[in-house]
């Protein structure tokens, strides 16, 4: 008998030498639960209102050389509705260019304001795995399956991160 638990034991001792532990978290409330994530997204805000306000005056200066333009008389000689024209057609494409430009800015600013953020987030992600002995914390924002044995850390890193 004695023999058979210690058997039972040795086959036993190798899968518990290597039981693994994983967590997963939800990064996403972790972060939107942050002061600094308010204050970037406000600051993110300011510098998206900013660029819209100058969008809006290049669209209303467009309208208004538009409107111009439509309204010249019909006597008008063709070099001038031809250089109008060629004004317009200059100002769409600075439009344009400009439209693009803010959205690469406002992308490069929201990824520069986050980048500290995130990282934060990461290095207590990182903490509390190394605290709860974990082999893996995976994010759970779209779990096609969690079993029973996978803990939800979330609640871990947002106390390492005071909230």
């Amino acid at each position: 008998m004695i023999k058979r638990l210690i058997l039972a034991f040795l086959i036993a001792l190798p899968s518990m030498a290597f039981a693994q532990k994983f967590g997963v978290v939800n990064t996403e409330s972790v972060v939107s639960a942050l002061p600094e994530y308010k204050e970037m997204q406000a600051t993110y805000e300011a510098s998206a209102k900013k660029l819209q306000d100058e969008y809006d005056n290049l669209r209303e200066k467009f309208q208004k050389e538009f409107n111009e333009y439509q309204a010249m008389p019909e006597d008008t000689p063709n070099s001038i509705k031809e250089r109008r024209t060629q004004e317009l057609q200059e100002l769409d494409q600075k439009i344009q260019q400009f439209s693009l430009n803010a959205q690469n800015e406002l992308q490069q600013t929201q990824q520069r304001l986050l980048q500290p953020i995130m990282e934060r987030v990461r290095t207590a992600i990182q903490t509390v795995g190394q605290e709860g002995s974990f082999t893996m914390i995976f994010e759970n924002t779209m779990p096609v399956y969690t079993g029973t044995d996978a803990v939800d850390v979330t609640p871990q890193v947002r106390t390492k991160l005071g909230i």
